[in-house]
């Protein structure tokens, strides 16, 4: 299994060094990925947590990160597809991906919160139609020389493209959510799945939901990178409702629990876990980190 760890750029620290701190920190005690959240308002839960604090745009955030680690995966956990122009972003990733040397992964979504939809003027009702059509966009861009693309949202030809990803045939595209619509995007067009908040039980039938829609779609499950967000909640600190509510996240009083929970997703067919810490503490942050490395981790390898 491989371990992931997220950065805390959505956890309103002040001092922004201290949150790109932890992505060498990572690489050093031996962790295999970093992941970044994405949102553009505290709106919702996220402004009960943050009210006007920093929440640290994810790419800005990856971009120092593939400056200052050599080896970690750099990743989106996730992107709110339907927040981004795919050819802007499409641009941003493949440039990042040329400087990180092919570290990138772009987790997606299609985002939940109205509020935000509302200011960004977007239609809450089309976001999954949108996050389809950007990630053909994002794909096509990628992947063709002299890339076409027609549709009433987006129109292209006779352009160039450049620089390309340097992974091939393109940076990986984990899906997120759990949905129907989601599992379906990952079956049909992710090159992995990726939900959050969701419970072993959950992602183990959502994964042989999965493989057959992949199955009958002629692509083969084998392809696909199984991976989950999962909410390490902090000792003393009170987890994420949301969260807690679908049953998902672990607890992180002690090693022997994360590695009960950590076990329990393993079984469930997850082979990357990415473990959110619950908390803005730096101090906790760091120390919660390393005692993942020094008596989980080892445990799984």
């Amino acid at each position: 299994m491989q371990f992931g760890i997220t950065i805390p750029n959505n956890w309103g620290i002040e001092d922004p060094k201290q949150v790109l701190a932890f992505g060498p920190l990572a690489e050093e005690l031996g962790f295999d990925s970093v992941w970044v959240m994405d949102h553009l308002f505290n709106n919702g839960y996220i402004r009960e947590r943050l009210d006007d604090k920093p929440y640290y745009h994810p790419l800005a955030v990856l971009s120092h990160l593939s400056a200052t680690t050599e080896k970690v995966i750099l990743g989106t956990s996730v992107l709110v597809l339907p927040y981004h122009n795919p050819v802007e972003l499409a641009k941003y990733a493949a440039t990042l991906d040329q400087m990180s040397g092919g570290r990138v992964t772009l987790g997606v979504g299609v985002g939940a919160m109205t509020e935000e939809f509302e200011a960004l003027g977007l239609s809450l009702r089309q976001r999954g139609s949108l996050t389809n059509e950007s990630i053909r966009v994002m794909k096509e861009l990628w992947t063709s020389e002299d890339p076409v693309y027609h549709s009433r949202r987006w129109n292209f030809e006779n352009l160039k493209f450049s620089p390309k990803p340097v992974q091939a045939p393109h940076i990986p595209l984990w899906i997120g959510g759990s949905s129907p619509g989601a599992l379906r995007r990952a079956a049909t067009m992710g090159d992995g799945w990726h939900p959050s908040g969701v419970d072993p039980e959950t992602y183990s039938t959502g994964r042989r939901e999965i493989q057959d829609l992949a199955r009958a779609a002629g692509r083969e499950p084998d392809d696909l990178t199984w991976s989950a967000r999962v909410e390490v909640v902090a000792p003393g600190v009170p987890g994420n409702p949301r969260t807690a509510a679908r049953g998902g996240g672990i607890s992180g009083d002690s090693p022997g629990d994360m590695i009960a929970g950590i076990r329990a997703y393993q079984d469930a067919g997850v082979d990357h876990v990415v473990l959110a810490l619950g908390t803005g503490d730096a101090g906790m942050i760091t120390q919660m980190m390393e005692t993942i490395a020094r008596n989980v981790i080892p445990e799984f390898r």
